[in-house]
Formats: structure tokens, sequence, C-alpha cells
């Protein structure tokens, strides 16, 4: 059983978000702006469905003015809205005028300021607003001027984060003395240099965050915040001075055992992070814990987190505090689940859980749920990246992906490829992806965007000469070939550089004779490649892969039997794909060529058989003419062609599978050579016969029935082609009467 299945909701909410074309249509209104608005005019989402909605298109990154005019208020209903790095307007901003918001997460935008958000909000949330987020967005305005003012207006205002924005002094000022009802404030990351104007709401503030705070006045840091006696969560940590958001940026590190000491200092604080600061002495804090009743201790990037009360394996522990730190998986999971913003602490906690997943031995979606949001928070940040990856295959691999949920599983695909296109030149974090994409569990079971992993994988190939990183690379790419689009297969495998890259791979291990799962990999993967697609089997021949080829078969003749069928049969098979493509051939028709087709003819393997088969047959129903040329005779070759065929019993397993029946139908109406049509009607039969329920219906929505049908009743047709026709339309019955 899967840890959490994929409510309806959410599956509904996706399935809105990647089909707003089919849903909706776009009108103008009398301004000239562009508005979309659902086609069933009856539509009307509730609050929580409303607001799922937006986060999920802001999510997808299709949030932008067009389509936040979808939440007109006489169709959905906004009480929290939640915007992140989005590209909007105040045009487009404008549709939350009349909503009723009490929350608003506005992050990461710089495409307009904090005033003109706020300027775009209705009087009822003006007047109501409980709580503003605003971090990562930004203050100055075309003149580059700081203004903040705009606050001022919130009276009713609890919350603010205006963290890692441009907000002063002057801000501090005006939200202290204008805002009666602010209760938690975070001014983490911004150019504040004195925080004496909080004086001004020390009866009122209860939670205040200073993170990484650009601070002058370090020595009054500590009297000013012992006068906050309201407070209960208190940040004031730190990260190294080599990640800062401001030029001349010095945090404000002043010695955090002044305010330990001071053990009557914040009589109602719950929460403290220290995390990034110096070390405090294991006795003060001690003593500083039994002076407050404390429920959270940030020591991330501290040595503090590794005393033995905060250790869940000693006989002292705390147990009802929760501790971020490197120490433990709990302070580990603590920290990624509270430093999300925060790379330095994300990229310190993902390598030491690392280390800790190396050891995991059972299923742990809830871990791969931490490490998968700090992977989309920090897109490139190389360190997080190269720790999540490598954290992502020890999380997924073997048995342990097994018990994860798909869903869970694409967010790993999807990040994991984010993640190669972000950093293609480094090759350990490429190979992390590779070991992770290197999973049939993955590959077979989990829906992602094949092509676009098929195409980062193939650079992947050509960027770098190692033998495990091609080995998976080319496993990878033989699997995928086969689930996209024949006209993605032929964009792929037109590209010269990847097709001269796998044809190195075969000419390298051919001279070394050795036949081994890279090779093997390989060859699947330019068989499937070249599957239905002309213009890869156009550039397998320009490269001189014939030639390649044709060496390939005389090389591994000479080698044991499993290892040569198995070559033998992918490299016919690919060129039973040339032979299918009219124009191309006349490059087949060799008299040296001709002859090795013969003799694999007549081999005992039924796998090698019948794709030499193939060959000829397809080879065959083009005419006479060309046989002249290739100097073999062609009544004869057909004459061994029925032999075989009639010879052949149907194996154990399937051993091909096909996109379509579209290549056999014109061996089918070869109506001068029933060599060619028997080949043809047998294949047909052993796909038919193996896994009716692909291929039956997949004949008859193709017209193969029909055809079938006609050489069936058609006089004078070879009677051991009507037999198996026969048969063959004798399943597709039986597969209806299945169902």
């Amino acid at each position: 059983m899967y840890d959490r299945p994929v409510s309806l909701q959410e599956c509904c909410v996706d399935f809105i978000c990647d089909n707003l074309a089919a849903l909706c249509e776009v009108t103008q209104t009398e301004t000239g702006q562009t508005k979309h608005i659902f086609k069933d005019r009856d539509v009307c989402f509730h609050g929580h469905l409303s607001e799922q909605l937006l986060e999920t298109l802001c999510e997808k990154k299709k949030l932008n003015d067009e389509t936040l005019s979808l939440f007109d208020a006489n169709a959905t209903r906004l009480k929290k809205v939640s915007i992140k790095d989005a590209q909007l307007t105040t045009k487009g901003l404008r549709v939350l005028r009349p909503h009723k918001i009490s929350h608003l997460e506005v992050t990461g935008l710089k495409s307009v300021t904090v005033n003109d958000v706020i300027g775009c909000l209705g009087e009822w949330t003006l007047s109501n607003l409980q709580a503003l987020n605003v971090c990562n967005s930004t203050f100055l305005n075309s003149s580059k001027f700081c203004v903040v003012v705009s606050l001022s207006k919130l009276h009713m205002l609890q919350d603010l984060n205006v963290s890692n924005t441009e907000f002063n002094k002057h801000g501090l000022e005006i939200i202290a003395e204008d805002l009666p009802c602010l209760e938690n404030l975070d001014i983490s990351g911004t150019p504040v240099n004195d925080i004496a104007p909080l004086r001004k709401c020390k009866e009122r503030l209860k939670s205040l965050c200073m993170y990484n705070l650009r601070a002058a006045n370090t020595e009054e840091i500590v009297p000013i915040l012992c006068e906050l006696t309201k407070l209960i969560h208190l940040d004031i940590s730190d990260d190294s001075p080599t990640s800062q958001h401001f030029v001349n940026y010095y945090p404000c590190r002043f010695k955090i055992v002044n305010l330990i000491s001071k053990q009557k200092c914040l009589p109602c604080l719950k929460s403290l992070d220290i995390s990034g600061k110096e070390n405090v002495p294991e006795t003060l804090l001690r003593e500083f814990m039994r002076s407050h009743s404390m429920h959270f201790l940030g020591l991330a990037l501290t040595d503090a987190c590794e005393y033995s009360m905060f250790n869940d394996q000693s006989p002292d522990y705390e147990s009802d505090i929760v501790v971020t730190g490197e120490a433990t998986e709990k302070q580990i999971v603590a920290a990624l689940n509270r430093y999300i913003s925060r790379p330095m602490y994300v990229q310190k906690s993902l390598y030491t859980l690392f280390n800790l997943t190396q050891c995991m031995g059972t299923p742990r979606e809830d871990i791969v749920n931490l490490v998968l949001p700090a992977m989309k928070h920090h897109p490139k940040q190389l360190g997080v990246q190269m720790a999540a990856t490598a954290c992502l295959y020890n999380l997924s691999k073997g048995d342990i992906g097994q018990k994860v949920h798909p869903s869970c599983l694409k967010e790993v695909v999807n990040l994991t490829l984010l993640a190669m296109e972000n950093f293609p030149n480094h090759q350990q974090l490429q190979k992390n992806a590779l070991l992770t994409l290197c999973s049939d569990r993955i590959l077979q079971d989990v829906a992602f965007d094949r092509y676009r992993c098929a195409k980062l994988v193939m650079e992947c190939l050509c960027s770098f000469d190692d033998s495990s990183m091609n080995r998976m690379s080319v496993a990878i790419c033989s699997i995928l070939a086969a689930k996209i689009s024949t006209e993605q297969t032929s964009i792929l495998g037109a590209k010269t550089r990847y097709m001269q890259k796998m044809l190195k791979v075969v000419k390298q291990k051919m001279e070394e004779r050795v036949v081994d799962i890279t090779l093997k990999f390989t060859l699947s993967a330019l068989w499937n490649l070249t599957d239905e697609s002309p213009p890869t089997c156009h550039v397998f021949l320009k490269d001189n892969g014939l030639e390649l080829f044709m060496n390939a078969l005389q090389v591994v003749s000479e080698m044991e039997s499993e290892s040569r069928v198995q070559v033998e049969t992918k490299i016919l098979g690919l060129l039973n794909n040339i032979a299918e493509v009219k124009s191309l051939r006349q490059a087949l028709m060799r008299e040296d060529f001709l002859m090795v087709v013969r003799r694999l003819l007549k081999a005992e393997e039924i796998d090698v058989s019948y794709f030499a088969a193939g060959i000829i047959a397809h080879l065959a129903s083009d005419g006479a003419e060309a046989w002249l040329i290739a100097g073999t005779d062609r009544a004869d070759i057909l004459h061994e062609l029925r032999d075989v065929v009639l010879n052949w019993k149907q194996p154990k397993g399937e051993m091909v599978a096909y996109r379509s029946f579209n290549p056999f139908f014109p061996l089918l109406k070869c109506s001068t050579c029933s060599s060619v049509q028997l080949w043809a009607v047998w294949a047909i039969q052993h796909v038919c016969t193996k896994n009716g329920k692909r291929y039956g219906p997949m004949l008859e929505d193709e017209g193969g029935d029909k055809l079938l049908k006609r050489i069936y009743s058609e006089e004078g047709m070879e009677e051991d082609v009507r037999q198996i026709a026969s048969k063959v339309l004798a399943l597709l019955e039986e597969n209806k009467q299945a169902i």
C-alpha cells in the first residue's frame, strides 16, 4: 500500500490547469484587456478549491495576468491568496479587488512593487487583512526609492513578513507606529540597521525573526530584545558572510551568550533560533532552558546540536523540545521543514541526510517529500541539487522505490530533469540523475515527459566519457525510445551526434570483442529509435552504420550461443526497420549483405531467423529488378523464405513489440509474392497470439482485419497464407468475446 494516494480533488485541479485552452475561452474586456472565462458559465468554485487552483497554476508556472483573470469574484472565492514567483502586473492583480482577503502571500514578485500590490486590494481587504507575506519582492519604485508607506493602511495586520526585501529602518518606524495589531514580524535579510523602533510595540510583539539581519548597533540589540517581554518566538540566526543578499553586508553577530546568560530576560519565550551563531556552553544553555518553557530550539550549523540532551538516544534527552541541527534524523527533518528558504542550511541538512539514507532499508516517502521542496526552492544552487539528487537515488532505488507513490516519483523525475537542465556540464550531478532515472519502476510505471528525459540522457551520453554513465544512458534510452512517439524518435535519432556516439559505443565493444550490458542496451536503443522512423534510418546509413553492423555480425558469429543470438536479434531488428523504408532499401541490396541475411535466415534460433526473414520480405516486396543488381536469385531466396516460415513454431515469449501494423500492410497486399505475405501474416499472428489485448484492437483500428478478410476470401490465394489469416481473424473474435 502507498502512504498517500492522490486525492480526486488534486487530480481535478491538475487536469484544469493542464487543459485551460479546452475549458476556457478568451475574451476582451471593454478596456481591451484579455480575459479568461470558463466555457461553462455555471462554474462556481468554493473558497478552498479556488485557492488550490490558484496555487497549482502558480506551481505549474502558468499564472499570468490572463490566467489570473479566471478568478472573477462571481465564479471564485479567495480568502487566503498565495502567489509565488509569478510575472504579474497591476492589470492582472486588480482581479483581487472584489475578494475579501484575510491572508495574502505575494512572494518573489519583481514586476510590480509591494505598494502596487496593496493598491490593487479592495477596501474590505485593506481594513481586514490579517497576514501579509511579501518576502523576496520589492519596495523600490521606478526611481529606486523604497516606498513602504502603503503598509500603514493595513490597520488590522497581525503578521508581516518583509524578509529579503529593501524594507529599512524607516519602514520599521512606520509599522511600529501605525499597525496597532502587529504581533508577528519577519525582517530577516533586510537592510534594517537599527531595531530600536520595536520598543514601540514591545507590549504586543509575540514573534520576531531577524535571520541574517543587517544591524549596526550590535551592542544595543540585547537590551532592546530584553524589553520585548511578550516575545514567544525569537529568531536571531545567521549563516556565513559568503551568501548574503546585500553588498557590504555584515550580519548582526552580537555575542549570543550575552542574551542566553540573562535567564530572566524574555519570560514568555518558548521558541528560540540561534542557528549559525557561536557555540553556547552546554551548562549555560541548560540553565536558560530550565528558566524558560522551551518548545523549539534552532541549533543548525552549530556544534551545540550535538549536546547529549538533544540526542534522542541519550538518557538525558529533552524529548519535549523540537531541535534543528545535523546530529540526528529528527534534527535534520526539523531543519528541512523550517529552513526551506535558506540554501546554506538546506545544503548542509541534505548532505547529512545523504549519509543517513545510505542505511535506510524501508520506504521513506516522508523523507522524499522533504527533499523535493528543497530542490524546487533552489533550482540553481549546485550544492543543494548535488545533495538532493544523491538523496533521491537512495530513497527511490530498488525495493524501497516500489512503495513510493507514482505521483511522488513523478515529482522526483521532474525535479531531477530540471537539475540536469540547469547543470548540464556537471558530471557528478548528471551521474546522480542517471542513477535515479535508471529504474524499471520509474521508466515503466511513472508518467512524465519521456521525450524531455530521453533528450537530456542522450546529451549526457554525448558529453561524458564514463563507462557507468554510458551504460545507464543507453539503458534509459533503450526503454524510453519505445515509449515516445515516432515523431519524437525521429527528432532524437536524426541528431548526428547522438547517432555517432551510439555507433562509437558499438564499434568499441566490437573491437574489444565484448558483449556486455552496455552493448545490448545500445543496440536496443538504436533499434527502438529507428522503429518507423525513416529520418533515423537515414542517419544510421549515412554514418556507416550498415558496415559497422555487418562487421558486428561477423564478430559475434564466433561467440557462444546466448551472446551471439542476443546481438544478432537486435542488429537484424534494426536492419528490418531500415528495410521497411522503401526509399532506403537500395542501400541493403548488396550481395555481401544478402549473403549474411540468407545465412541467418537458416539460424536455429527463431529470434534470429524471424528478423532475417523480415528483411528479405520487405526487400522482395519491391519486385525483381533490384535483385538483379544485387546479383542474387530472387526466386531462390523467396523459396528459402517460405520453407523457413512454414517450419517455425510459436516461441514461448513475445519476440518483438510493434508500434503499429502499418509496415505489414504493403506486404499483405503483395499478391504476386505469397512468401512475402506468408511472413507478414505469421508475424501478425505471433504478436496477436502473445498479446491479444494490445494487438487485437490495434489491428482493427488500423483496418488490418479488413485486409485479412480480403486475403482469406481472395481466389487463388496461397493456402498457407489463407490458413494463418483465418487463425488471426479467429483470435480477434475470441478477444472480443472475452471483453
